[in-house]
C-alpha cells in the first residue's frame, strides 16, 4: 500500500507516525500487550487534547482503558487523579488493579470506612466521597486535574444517583471530566448537558462488543438458538423455538391434566412424559453447560436465599467442578483469606458448607453473604477455581467477574413491589458479563424456557441494546445549606438549573409546547365546525355538558349512600343470619358463619381493616364458604331468618359444610322470595337538574336540525381543550422544577433557623456537615439533646434508626428495643420526625419526590446495640434474624453517621462526640472489622 502513495504523501504519513509516537497515548499503548479499539484511541485522543471525554460502551467493551488513560496523563503531567465508583467493591477492585500498575506508593482508596493513602497523586473512592469533599472545600482537591467517574449512569439511580449530577455540577471548571456508562440511547442528550456544564465534551459511542454474545434459550434437553441464522441487525426469532412455544400455549397446563397426590419425582416423570419440553433443574444446567464447553457461567437468580438453595442442589446431586489439584488450591486461598475470622464465628457464618461448595467448584454470591466471602468467591472465579455462581442482580453492578456463559432462570423479578418484567437495560447489564475478552472468541446468554414463555419478548429484551438515562437529581436539605454556604441563595438557585434533571425537563418542555401549538389550531378548526346560525353553540354545549356533569354527580352520590347504608347494615348481622347475597357469583341465600366484625379476630378471622368495612363470612347452599364485603351488596342487607350453627361446624369439613348447606336449602322453602326494591331516582327532585332541563329547552339551538352534528363538534373541542390544559399545566410544573423545590427546602430551613438569608446558622453548619437520607432528623436530634448522655452501645442504636431500613416491611410485630434511657431516645426521635414530617407537609415537601424525611426505622436497634455491648456474633445474628453480610452492611452505615455525628456534635458540654467516637469502636470489631468491602 506505501508504494502507491506518492513522496509527498509518505512524508506526510511519516511525520503522522512520529507527531503519534511523541504523545502519551503512545506510551500509554506500550503498557498493553493487546491493541486498543478505535473507540478507546478516540476517546484517549480527546482527552489528550484536553477535552472532556463520555464514553458509552457494553459491558465488557474495555471502556476503562480510557479512565486509567486519564491516570497516566495525570502522573505525566504532575496532578492529581480522582476515580470514582458507585460502589466500595468496585473501588475495592480498581484500587488493586491501579496498585498492580502504578505501585502501592502512588495509589490511595477513600470508601468513607477505608482511608489509605489519601494523599496519593491517584485515589480511588466512592463518588459519595468526592461530593462531600467538594462541600468541605478539602484540601485534598489540590492539584486536581482529572476526575473518572466510573459506571456513571448511576446517576439514574432514585436513591443515590443525585450524588453524581452534584460532582459534576461542582468540579472545579480546570478538572477534566471522563464519564464511562454503560451503552444509553440517550447519550448524546447527556453529553450536550456534560458540554453545557463542564464545557467541551467529546461524546464517543460504541455498540460493539469485543466477543460477541449468542443467544440461546434451554429447554428440556435441548439447547434452542434464540435467533435463526443470518447478517443483519434485525434478527428473526429462531422458526423452531417459534413452533415450539406455540405448541406448548396450546397444551392444557399439568395441573389441569393431574389430579390426586403424587410424589415429586413421578410428578417430574409425569410431566416429561407428556411434554417434548420443561425446565431444567439447576444441576442439570450446570452439568448441560459442563458438557457443552461453557463453563464458567453466572447463574441470575433474583432471591437470595434461592441462589443459597441452587448451591445445596447441585451438592445434593453429587455436582464436582473441580478435581483435586484445584481442590487443594481452593482450600488453601479459603484458608488463608479467612484466616482473621475466630474459629467459634466460622460455624456461625455457615464456613464449612460453603468451603465444600467452593472445593468442589460452585458458590453463591448475594448482598446477605459476609463482604469477605464475596471477595473470596470473586477471586477464585476470576482464576478459574469457581466455576458456577448463583447470584443476584447486584454482581451486574460493574464488578469485574466475566463469564463464557450468562444463565437467566426467569424474566421477571421483585422490584419492591410488584413482580415486573425485567426491562431491556437489566437484560442487556445481566447478560454482558458473558464473554471474556482475551479469553473467550464468544460469549453466550442461556434463558431457561418457562411455560408461557414468549420467544418474541426475549428477542425484544435480547435486541434492545441501549436504554435512556433519566436524571434522578433532586435539591435535598444536606445541599441547600451547602450551597447557600459556598454560593449564596440566588446563585445556588441558578447551579441546580444546571442540573441534567432540569436539563431533561427543558428538552421535554420543547416537545409538549410543540403539541399544545398543534392543539390550538385543532381547536380552531372544531369551534368552526360547531358554529349553529340559530346561536351560541358553545354556550348551548356548555349546558349540556353542566346537565351530564350534575346527573353523573347525583348517581355518584346514590352510590357512595347506597355503599354507605350497605355498610352499616351489614355492621348488624350476627352468627346464623340468613341473607340474600342479590348479586355476583355467591348470589342467592346465605348463611353468616362471621359477620367480620373487630370482634371476629378472637375467632382466627382477620377484622375489616383499611376501611373496608365488615367483610362477613357466608355458606351458600352450594356449601361455599366465602368472606364477602359491602361491594358484593350494592343495597342494605337485612337478615331473613335465623339457624342455629352447630359448635361442632368446621368450614374446613367437607361433611360439615355439606350438612349445613343442605339445613340451609330446606330453610330456603319457607322464606318468601325478596322482592326489588324501587328507588326513586335522586334526580328527578333535584332543582339544578330541572333548572339546566329548562335552560337547554329554552336556548335557540335546541331546535337546530343539525344539533347533535355541532354536538358531536363541540365535544370534540371539548376534550381537546381539556388535553390542552393538561399540557400546559405539564408545562408549568416542569418548568424551574428543581429550583422550585429548592425555594420550598430553603423556606423550611428558614423557618427552623438554619438559614437567615444568606447566612447559614450554627445549626445550619451542623447539618451541612452530616449527609444521609435523614440528614435534617440527625441535626434536630442534636440539636434538641435527644442523644445527650446515652452509653456508645445506646447511641449506636439510635443512629441505626437513621440508616435502616427493613427489606420487606412488617407492621404487625414492633421492633425489640434496648430499654431505659435509649427507649425514650428512640421515642423522641420518633416524635421529632412527626413533628418534620408536618413541617414538610405544610411546604409542600414530598417525599415521592425523593426529598422528604422517611420515618426512622427501629429494626436495627437492638442487634447493633448488643453487638456494640459486646455481644457475641451467634447471638446477635440469632436475635437480627438477618444474614451476615446485611448485618456487616448495617454496622457499616452505622459507624458511617457516627463520624458525621461525632464531626457534627458541639464540641464543648456535649458527651456525643466522645460517645459517638467510643461507639464507633464498639460495633467496629469482629466481622464487621475484617470486612473490607461495605
Amino acid at each position: 500500500m506505501t508504494e502507491d502513495l506518492s513522496p509527498a504523501e509518505r512524508y506526510a504519513a511519516a511525520r503522522r507516525r512520529a507527531v503519534e509516537q511523541a504523545t502519551a497515548l503512545a506510551g500509554f499503548r506500550e503498557m498493553y500487550e493487546f491493541g486498543l479499539d478505535a473507540f478507546q484511541i478516540e476517546a484517549c485522543r480527546a482527552l489528550e487534547a484536553g477535552k472532556g471525554v463520555l464514553v458509552a460502551a457494553p459491558t465488557g467493551s474495555g471502556k476503562t482503558i480510557v479512565g486509567e488513560f486519564a491516570v497516566h496523563l495525570a502522573l505525566g503531567q504532575g496532578k492529581k487523579c480522582f476515580y470514582t465508583t458507585p460502589i466500595k467493591a468496585l473501588s475495592n477492585q480498581k484500587y488493586a488493579d491501579l496498585c498492580r500498575r502504578y505501585g502501592a506508593d502512588k495509589v490511595g482508596l477513600l470508601t468513607g470506612d477505608n482511608s489509605v493513602n489519601s494523599d496519593a497523586p491517584v485515589v480511588v473512592m466512592t463518588t459519595e466521597v468526592l461530593r462531600n469533599m467538594l462541600y468541605a472545600g478539602s484540601q485534598t482537591l489540590l492539584g486536581l486535574g482529572y476526575v473518572v467517574m466510573d459506571e456513571v449512569h448511576y446517576l439514574s439511580d432514585r436513591f443515590r444517583g443525585a450524588v453524581w449530577e452534584e460532582v459534576i455540577i461542582h468540579l472545579p471548571e480546570s478538572v477534566t471530566l471522563v464519564s464511562l456508562s454503560a451503552t444509553v440511547s440517550n447519550a448524546e442528550e447527556f453529553g450536550d448537558w456534560l458540554d453545557t456544564v463542564r464545557g467541551d465534551t467529546e461524546v464517543i459511542v460504541s455498540e460493539h462488543r469485543p466477543v460477541p454474545l449468542f443467544q440461546h434459550v434451554l429447554a428440556g434437553r435441548r439447547m434452542y438458538d434464540l435467533f435463526e441464522e443470518g447478517e443483519g441487525s434485525k434478527k428473526a426469532v429462531n422458526p423452531d423455538l417459534a413452533r415450539l412455544a406455540r405448541m406448548e400455549a396450546s397444551k392444557p397446563s399439568y395441573q389441569d391434566r393431574k389430579r390426586g397426590r403424587m410424589r415429586e419425582a413421578d410428578r417430574e416423570r409425569e410431566r416429561r412424559s407428556r411434554s417434548r419440553v420443561w425446565t431444567p433443574g439447576r444441576p442439570e444446567v450446570i452439568e448441560r453447560l459442563d458438557a457443552e464447553g461453557l463453563l464458567p457461567a453466572i447463574t441470575f437468580i433474583f432471591s437470595r436465599a434461592a441462589c443459597e438453595a441452587a448451591v445445596q442442589q447441585c451438592l445434593y446431586a453429587g455436582l464436582r467442578l473441580n478435581d483435586d489439584e484445584s481442590r487443594a488450591e481452593v482450600r488453601a486461598l479459603v484458608e488463608e483469606r479467612t484466616a482473621a475470622i475466630p474459629r467459634e464465628d466460622l460455624h456461625v457464618l455457615g464456613y464449612f458448607e460453603w468451603l465444600e461448595g467452593l472445593e468442589r467448584g460452585i458458590a453463591a454470591h448475594h448482598a446477605g453473604m459476609l463482604p469477605t466471602f464475596k471477595e473470596v468467591v470473586e477471586e477464585l472465579f476470576v482464576r478459574g477455581l469457581v466455576k458456577a455462581v448463583f447470584a443476584t442482580e447486584t454482581l451486574a453492578l460493574g464488578i469485574n467477574m466475566p463469564a463464557r456463559s450468562v444463565v437467566l432462570e426467569k424474566l421477571v423479578k421483585w422490584n419492591g413491589e410488584q413482580h415486573a418484567d425485567i426491562t431491556p437495560g437489566e437484560y442487556t447489564q445481566l447478560t454482558g458479563r458473558a464473554g471474556r475478552r482475551g479469553i473467550d472468541v464468544e460469549g453466550h446468554a442461556v434463558v431457561l424456557w418457562q411455560r408461557a414463555m414468549s420467544p418474541e419478548h426475549l428477542a425484544g429484551l435480547a435486541g434492545t441494546r441501549t436504554y435512556p438515562l433519566r436524571s434522578s437529581f433532586r435539591p435535598s436539605y444536606n445541599m441547600a445549606v451547602n450551597l447557600v454556604e459556598q454560593f449564596g441563595r440566588h446563585r445556588s438557585r441558578e447551579l441546580l438549573e444546571t442540573s441534567f434533571a432540569q436539563f431533561q425537563a427543558d428538552r421535554s418542555v420543547v416537545g409538549i409546547s410543540r403539541q399544545v401549538q398543534r392543539n390550538e389550531e385543532g381547536l380552531d378548526g372544531y369551534k368552526e365546525s360547531m358554529t349553529c346560525h340559530l346561536g351560541d353553540f358553545e354556550e348551548y354545549a356548555r349546558l349540556r355538558r353542566e346537565l351530564k356533569d350534575r346527573e353523573t354527580e347525583l348517581a355518584r352520590q346514590g352510590v357512595a349512600q347506597r355503599r354507605a347504608e350497605s355498610a352499616v347494615s351489614l355492621e348488624r348481622l350476627k352468627p346464623g343470619d340468613v341473607i340474600h347475597v342479590p348479586t355476583g357469583k355467591y348470589a342467592g341465600l346465605a348463611l353468616v358463619l362471621d359477620p367480620g366484625l373487630p370482634a371476629g379476630r378472637a375467632n382466627g378471622h382477620r377484622g375489616f381493616e383499611h376501611h373496608d368495612g365488615p367483610r362477613p363470612l357466608v355458606l351458600t347452599a352450594e356449601r361455599q364458604v366465602k368472606r364477602l364485603a359491602s361491594i358484593d351488596f350494592p343495597v342494605p342487607v337485612e337478615a331473613l331468618d335465623r339457624m342455629r350453627i352447630p359448635k361442632t361446624f368446621n368450614p374446613r369439613s367437607p361433611q360439615s359444610r355439606r350438612d349445613l348447606a343442605s339445613a340451609l336449602r330446606t330453610k330456603a322453602g319457607h322464606i318468601p322470595p325478596e322482592r326489588a326494591r324501587k328507588q326513586r331516582a335522586q334526580a328527578a327532585d333535584d332543582r339544578e337538574i330541572a333548572r339546566l332541563r329548562a335552560e337547554l329547552r329554552a336556548h335557540p339551538c335546541h331546535g337546530c336540525s343539525e344539533r347533535e352534528d355541532h354536538a358531536r363538534w363541540a365535544e370534540r373541542y371539548h376534550r381537546l381543550l381539556r388535553d390542552t390544559s393538561q399540557l400546559e399545566r405539564r408545562i408549568e410544573g416542569r418548568t424551574n422544577t428543581i429550583a422550585r423545590t429548592f425555594d420550598r427546602i430553603v423556606a423550611l430551613l428558614t423557618e427552623l433557623d438554619y438559614l437567615r438569608g444568606d447566612e447559614v446558622t450554627e445549626h445550619g453548619r451542623r447539618l451541612a456537615r452530616l449527609y444521609g437520607e435523614l440528614d435534617l432528623l440527625a441535626s434536630e436530634c442534636l440539636r434538641a439533646g435527644v442523644w445527650e448522655g446515652l452509653s456508645p452501645a445506646e447511641l449506636a442504636a439510635c443512629v441505626s434508626a437513621l440508616v435502616y431500613e427493613a427489606r420487606v416491611g412488617d407492621d404487625a410485630m414492633a421492633p425489640k428495643v434496648p430499654s431505659g434511657a435509649a427507649k425514650a431516645a428512640l421515642g423522641e426521635t420518633v416524635r421529632i420526625w412527626g413533628r418534620l414530617d408536618a413541617l414538610e407537609e405544610e411546604f409542600k415537601i414530598s417525599q415521592t419526590e425523593g426529598v422528604g424525611q422517611r420515618e426512622p426505622d427501629l429494626g436495627f436497634a437492638w442487634a447493633v446495640f448488643m453487638w456494640a455491648s459486646g455481644s457475641g456474633l451467634d447471638e446477635v445474628l440469632r436475635e437480627a434474624e438477618m444474614p451476615a453480610g446485611d448485618f456487616v452492611r448495617w454496622c457499616k452505615q452505622v459507624i458511617d453517621v457516627l463520624g458525621q455525628v461525632a464531626a457534627a456534635a458541639p464540641s464543648e458540654g456535649s458527651t456525643v462526640p466522645k460517645a459517638a467516637r467510643k461507639a464507633v469502636e464498639g460495633v467496629l470489631r469482629g466481622v464487621v472489622a475484617y470486612s473490607s468491602v461495605g
